[in-house]
This record gives C-alpha cells, structure tokens and sequence, in this order.
C-alpha cells in the first residue's frame, strides 16, 4: 500500500511573493557570454567603486583571530561608536545584516494579517516582499514626479496601517524629500495617529547628500516615538559585502525590533569594519566627491544622447532608453551590467551605478554604441 504524497503548501501570500531580483554577478555574465571577468564592468548594484576602506582592511585582519567565536550578540563596540556619532543612547540603537535587515525587522516587528504598509510606487522593493511575506495588506501610492507624494502617502493611511516606508534619497529613482516635508509629514502623521503608524525613515544613500540638502533626522528621531531612521553601511562606506545596517529609534520602538532580531545578526568581521569605516572621514569625503563627479558625467552624456534621466540624490543615475529589454542585453554582450528596474513599474528606464570614470566612461561608449544600432 502506498501513501499519497501531499504537495507541498505554503501561506498564500508567501507562494505570491516574486523574490527579489539582485544585479548581476560578473561571475555569472562572464560565464553567459563567456567574457573575460576582468573586463567587465559592473554598474548595476550601487556599490562603492572606490573598494573597501584601508581603514576597514586593516580591522579585518585584526578581528581574524578571533572567529572562532561568535560575535557580540549585541555589537556593543559598534553601537558605542554609533551613539557617540549620533548623540543617542546606545539603547537606541539596532544593529541589522544590512539595512535591508532592518527593514524586514520592522515589518516583522510590527505588521501581521489584517493591517497594512503604506509605500510610494517605484521605491525600493523590499518594502513590498517585507510586507508581503507578513500577510500585511498594500497599499502603494501613485508616484509624483517618480518620487514620493507624501501629501497622497498621508491620505492614503488606512485604520489597519502600522507602517509607513519612506526611502530619501529613493531607489530605484534618486529623487528626494527636503527634510522640512519630512518633518512636516512626520508632524501630521504623529498628530493624527500617534504612535499607532510607525514611519521607517530609510536613508541608505544619506551620505552621497550635497551638505546644504542634508538635515538632523536623528533629531527627528528624538522628537517623534513613531520614528525609525534606518542607514546602512554598504554604500558611501563601502562594506557592501560585509552586510551592516543600523537603525536608530526611541526605546519602545527599539526594544519591538530587538525582539525579534536574529541573535549574532552582524557578524565579527563586520563590526569591526564598520567601527573602522565610521572614523575613516577621508574616505567618506572621497566617496562623496567622486561620486558627484561620477554624476556629472553621466548626466552630460545623456544630455548629449538627448535621454531623458531623473536628477539623482544618490550614487545611480535612472535614465530613460526606450526598449530598456533590448539595450540592457547588448551592454551585457559588450561587459557592461547595469540595472534593469521594470520589476519596479519602469520597464523603459535602466538605472546605472556611478563607478570610477574609467567605469562610466565605459558604459556611455557601449551605451552610445547600442542606440546608435
């Protein structure tokens, strides 16, 4: 007699999640085309073209010895430089593999069936998959000028909303919200809702900020209990393959998280670095100057190609190409990997990574190449 085998099941809202496409690897393109990896250009993921610091390095290497054991659970020695930086209690302070950790901490923390995030449409995909794998509900608001309407966002707040994701500056599309309508929707959500509606306040790309744009969101931390500031470590500073994040949070919020928080979530290697990386100030200032030079660039030449682009707040540049299918696949004949983000609504933009300007130049060559065919 034998037994029927039952297929496998799973929650309908997680069998519906379409997983989270990365950029390609070069490994994997060099294998596809059979491409020398050296040759190829990698402008797809927004990471760091200038490498790991030196500073960071070096704490790699010290930290080695010890990995035979597992890493402070609660990476006191990070958050003590996180708080002195920051000018908040360390208790304030949690610690995520990336900040997309942090991310799916808060929705873990704080959505279940029978409630809802609100999200701007073509913002970053992670706050659709987190909201997603908890059973919340949608609700993702019209862009405006492909970034966030924060007065349709606040609207949009529904009775079973615990959730509000803001990215600023905003992948895929680089635009920004001036800290003055941020606190100013954070003022009318708070006054409305109060602590009922948690604002993830998602700024990964902080540090590419020209100085008069950036503002105090720590201290929008300190004003408001419904106040998530989340950052990560993985781009401006470089440390993209060590995954670090951070979020900082009034204590009620912060202890919801750590909660919920895998134990040794960062490992040793990367606490060390970041420890590092937080007081490598030359290598931050020399990430932020070329990258602005890197956006120059860009941005010239697509002037000159007459594309259309969306001015850029971060370390990527979205720009427009028409048949984005087409033209994605002959940069990848031609060594060159850049973003396509028709998973995010815009199926004729590509969104391209601001590398070295060897880099850059590579990709305006094949680009100019591939349109002109």
């Amino acid at each position: 007699m034998t037994t029927a085998i039952k297929p496998l099941t799973a929650p309908a809202h997680v069998s519906a999640i379409a997983p989270y496409q990365a950029g390609k690897p070069i490994e994997e393109l060099a294998r596809e085309f059979g491409l020398d990896p050296a040759g190829i250009v990698k402008l797809a993921s927004n990471e760091n073209p200038l490498g790991m610091p030196e500073s960071a390095r070096h704490a790699l290497t010290a930290a080695a010895g010890t990995l035979a054991r597992y890493p402070d659970p609660n990476g006191f020695d990070l958050k003590a430089a996180l708080a002195e930086r920051y000018g908040v209690p360390m208790g304030w302070i949690t610690l995520g593999n990336g900040s997309n950790d942090i991310l799916e901490i808060a929705a873990l923390a704080l959505l279940e069936p029978g409630t809802s995030a609100v999200y701007a449409q073509h913002s970053f995909a992670v706050y659709r998959l987190a909201t997603q794998a908890r059973g919340a509900r949608h609700i993702q608001v019209p862009a405006r000028d492909y970034g966030h309407d924060l007065d349709a966002m606040f609207e949009a707040i529904a009775d079973d909303t615990r959730l509000v994701f803001i990215a600023n500056p905003n992948n895929p599309t680089g635009t920004f919200v001036p800290g003055a309508d941020v606190a100013a929707f954070l003022q009318r959500v708070h006054a409305a809702h109060g602590d009922r509606v948690t604002v993830v306040l998602d700024e990964a790309y902080n540090e590419y900020l020209d100085p008069e744009l950036r503002f105090d969101s720590v201290a929008l931390v300190r004003q408001y209990p419904n106040l998530i500031v989340s950052r990560t470590f993985s781009k401006a500073y470089g440390l993209a393959g060590l995954r670090v994040g951070y979020a900082m949070a009034q204590p009620a919020l912060t202890d919801l998280l750590n909660r919920v928080r895998q134990p040794f979530n960062v490992n040793t290697l990367a606490q060390a670095a970041a420890i590092a990386a937080l007081g490598d100030a030359d290598y931050l200032a020399r990430s932020y100057a070329l990258n602005k030079a890197g956006k120059q660039q860009l941005c010239a030449a697509f002037e000159s190609l007459a594309r259309r682009y969306v001015p850029s707040y971060g370390n990527f540049v979205l720009v427009h190409v028409g048949d984005a299918q087409r033209v994605n696949l002959e940069l990848l004949k031609r060594g060159v990997i850049v973003r396509p983000v028709a998973g995010d609504g815009l199926p004729e933009w590509l969104r391209v990574t601001i590398g070295l300007p060897e880099e850059n130049q590579r990709f305006i060559a094949a680009l100019t190449e591939v349109l002109a065919a």
